[in-house]
């Protein structure tokens, strides 16, 4: 069905830089408003922090798309999103990745998310609980990780987490950057400014 909301973000998302076809193409097949709740299905494609349980927020999305976009992310990559928040993200990541695993702090999210993936038909995506500054030891390596809050460090563990020829990509300092692994040394490039709600201890905003 044609969602002229839909086909207004996306051509939005275009004129704002977004070029990765195969990012534009997991917008399209995933719509916004079906991470919102039904109140706020008129501002689900305007370019607008929306709340969501928890205290918690779903970023605009030019924000999603950029940090998306930055990840280069692969058909037959493992990913690892720290702050599953709505769902939202990781229903976009599921499109473009063999798998992904991704970590909320709040069990209310976590019920809502996988709820949410099971109605999409989304089978590729884990939800675990808990603190995602240490990232799923268990299931590391990863060839890509996203964080989804704003932080002043990228913590070590996450780091070490990263396969070697992978990336990470977070918002360090109000910009977004990638953090590049080449066998056992990191690279870090800036992309530009960006804000993102701060991640604090026992507290994260995620998308």
């Amino acid at each position: 069905m044609f969602d002229p909301g839909l086909m207004d973000m996306i051509m939005r998302l275009r004129g704002r830089g977004v070029s990765d076809n195969d990012v534009l193409r997991a917008f399209e097949t995933m719509p916004r408003k079906y991470f919102v709740g039904q109140k706020l299905y008129n501002e689900a494609y305007d370019e607008m922090l929306l709340p969501i349980d928890c205290g918690q927020t779903l970023s605009e999305p030019v924000t999603v798309a950029r940090m998306t976009q930055s990840l280069s992310v692969g058909a037959e990559h493992k990913l690892l999103e720290i702050g599953t928040g709505s769902g939202y993200h990781a229903a976009l990541l599921s499109q473009l990745c063999k798998r992904v695993y991704s970590v909320e702090r709040y069990k209310a999210l976590v019920a809502q998310s996988e709820s949410r993936f099971k109605k999409l038909n989304i089978h590729n995506v884990v939800v675990r609980h808990g603190d995602g500054r240490y990232g799923w030891p268990g299931q590391a390596p990863f060839d890509r990780i996203i964080i989804t809050a704003g932080l002043r460090a990228v913590p070590d563990s996450l780091l070490n987490q990263l396969a070697p020829g992978g990336r990470l990509v977070a918002v360090v300092d109000d910009e977004l950057m990638t953090y590049d692994k080449a066998r056992t040394k990191i690279t870090e490039t800036v992309i530009f400014p960006m804000t993102l709600p701060m991640m604090e201890a026992g507290k994260s905003k995620s998308l």
